[in-house]
Formats: structure tokens, C-alpha cells, sequence
């Protein structure tokens, strides 16, 4: 069956020295795992492949390497602490807990329910009486909103502590340096900014082995534009993307290309397309890779909340206005499991 396939790329992964379940010694820790001698040479030639490619051989890009830890005002300026939430149901008598819009999509085969407010999806749980997938009781608690971010305490957690945040995302640290990287590094537009690193998501129901986890690697640019040339970049990069799933060897009949409706865009994007793989055992089509126009959302929030100016200055029109950004952004783990 599709799902054994699954378990058995699982063990095959860890009797070879790819990948471990983390913690093994002590019964593992749920949805964690380390890559072993094996697997640690894979990512790394994925990760340095990405970089020569769309940092060191274009002369439109440089690079950037930001801290995991960030001022807890990046997160509120960027939005994510009023709209980083997945919708989150409970089972009243097992106690388990489920994304809402996976178990729709699951049980009721209703494609990208992530689109659905946790009202809509309570109702389609209550239509459908939908049972507890643990348990098997149709005790299922309404849709509520979960912010999916960690955080930690810097300094005494009981006197004087600062409540900060593991990044969601590896892009707010290339905004926050705008400025800095304009300064120093001579970049005229358009240009990127390209930067590997781990993220940290604090999923309901992570699973599927390592293509979703509560820690992982992006391999991101940040593509800065003018507004009125997004749609040519965002096109170029449409092209750029493909092309380097052609570079790793996948087969372009395992790959398709959606894209997002007007009420499934994040807060920030005007407009995202996934590239979809069909991925092995039970998991079928999935986001691999994603393509998001960002417009001046970002910048002009830091901007807002900051009041610094990060305003880009053209020498030769004289003009002064706050870029757009196109995001190409790459799963380490996702192209791993490929």
C-alpha cells in the first residue's frame, strides 16, 4: 500500500545512516530527527548546490546568515503574532489534538481547506459528524485559532525576562538588514538577498516524516523590484524554480504547479504558487516549493513600526520609494525526502 511505502522509506532511512528518529535512545521525541553520516552529506550538497546556483553564480544576489533570535517587535510589525494561527480542534474524551483543515481535507477529500475560516471548518466537522481519528468518539471540539510560534525567555524567566520568539521564518531577518545590506553591499535594483537557516513552527499534528517538522532548514531569497516590473520577476522565477528542479534530477511528471485563491493568501503575498510533488506513501501531492509577491508589505511595516527609513534611493531618477519583494523559498527537508 501507499502508506507502507512510507514506513518503509522510514526504515530504510534510518538502517542506512540517513536519518534517526531524535532522541532514540529514549523513545524519540515526536516529530524531531537527525540526520546521520549519510544524511548529513545529502543536505549539505543540496544546501551548497542551492547556494552556488542562485547566489554565487548570479551577480544579482548576495548572501545574508541572521540570528534564530530577533527583537519580539519583528513578529508583531510582520504580523505573525496576530496571523500565524493554524485552526485547532480537541478531542473532549482522548484529549488529542488535530488541524482542523487536515482533518476536513482527509476525511471529507476537500482539497486546500486551509482556505476555510475555523467557523466554516467547525461547521463541516459538525455536518459531517466526524469522529475522533484516535479514538474513534464524535466528541471533537469547534475550530480555534493556534499561534504556531515558539518562545523563550532572555534572562531571569521570574524577574525582569524578555519574551522572544524561535523565527517562523527565515525571511524577517533579511528585512530587518535591508537597510544594512543596501549600505554596504553596492546592490541596485533589481537584486536578492539569499540566506539558509532553520525555522521553528510549533505544528498541531506534524508528522509524514521529515516533510513536516518542528524544526527545519529554507533555503530563501528575498527578491527586491520595483512595483511595476512584479510580474516579469515573478515570471523569471517561475522559470528559475523550474529549473533548478530539472538541475536536481526529479521527474517533471511528479511535479505540478498551484495556485493559491484570493482567501487562501497569507496576510503579506498578492499572489503564491506552490510547486506540488507528488510525494511517496500516503502523503500524494504536497507543497514543495513555494513562489509568493510580497509587495512592499514587509518593508513598509518595519518601516511603520520601526521608524527607520528603508526607503531604496534611485541615483539615476532621483526617486525615492520602498521596494517590492518576489520570495522564492526552498524546503531543505522537502527536496531531502524527494
Amino acid at each position: 500500500t501507499r502508506a507502507a511505502t512510507m514506513e518503509k522509506i522510514v526504515a530504510l532511512a534510518k538502517r542506512r545512516g540517513f536519518v534517526f528518529p531524535g532522541s532514540d535512545i529514549y523513545g524519540g521525541l515526536a516529530n524531531t530527527w537527525d540526520y546521520g553520516p549519510l544524511g548529513v552529506e545529502l543536505k549539505n550538497n543540496i544546501k551548497q548546490l542551492w547556494w552556488r546556483t542562485f547566489v554565487q553564480r548570479r551577480r544579482d544576489m548576495v548572501g545574508l546568515d541572521a540570528g534564530i533570535l530577533m527583537h519580539p517587535r519583528v513578529w508583531e510589525a510582520s504580523g505573525h503574532v496576530a496571523n500565524f494561527n493554524d485552526p485547532l480542534v480537541d478531542c473532549k474524551t482522548c484529549k488529542s489534538r488535530f488541524r482542523a483543515d487536515h482533518l476536513v481535507e482527509e476525511k471529507l477529500d476537500i482539497e486546500n481547506a486551509e482556505a476555510n475560516t475555523p467557523e466554516e471548518l467547525s461547521a463541516l466537522i459538525r455536518d459531517a459528524n466526524l469522529p475522533c481519528p484516535v479514538c474513534g468518539n464524535r466528541t471533537l471540539t469547534d475550530a480555534r485559532q493556534f499561534n504556531m510560534m515558539f518562545s523563550t525567555t532572555i534572562g531571569p524567566v521570574s524577574e525582569t525576562g524578555t519574551q522572544v520568539y524561535l523565527r517562523p521564518e527565515t525571511a524577517q531577518g533579511i528585512f530587518v538588514q535591508y537597510k544594512n545590506i543596501m549600505q554596504t553591499g553596492r546592490v541596485k535594483l533589481p537584486f536578492g538577498v539569499g540566506q539558509i537557516g532553520k525555522a521553528f513552527r510549533n505544528e498541531i499534528t506534524p508528522g509524514n516524516f521529515i516533510f513536516r517538522v518542528l524544526e527545519f532548514e529554507q533555503m530563501e531569497i528575498e527578491y527586491f523590484i520595483r512595483e511595476s516590473e512584479w510580474q516579469q520577476h515573478f515570471d523569471g522565477w517561475i522559470d528559475a524554480m523550474r529549473e533548478w528542479i530539472g538541475l536536481i534530477g526529479l521527474d517533471l511528471g511528479n511535479i505540478r504547479v498551484r495556485e493559491h485563491s484570493e482567501n487562501e493568501l497569507s496576510h503579506y503575498s498578492k499572489r503564491t504558487i506552490d510547486y506540488e510533488y507528488n510525494f511517496p506513501g500516503s502523503m500524494g501531492w504536497k507543497e514543495l516549493y513555494g513562489l509568493a509577491y510580497r509587495t512592499d508589505f514587509d518593508l513598509s511595516r518595519h518601516q511603520e513600526t520601526s521608524g527607520v527609513d528603508l526607503t531604496y534611493f534611485d541615483q539615476a531618477s532621483r526617486e525615492r520609494f520602498l521596494t517590492h519583494v518576489i520570495e522564492p523559498t526552498f524546503g531543505v527537508e522537502r527536496t531531502f525526502v524527494t
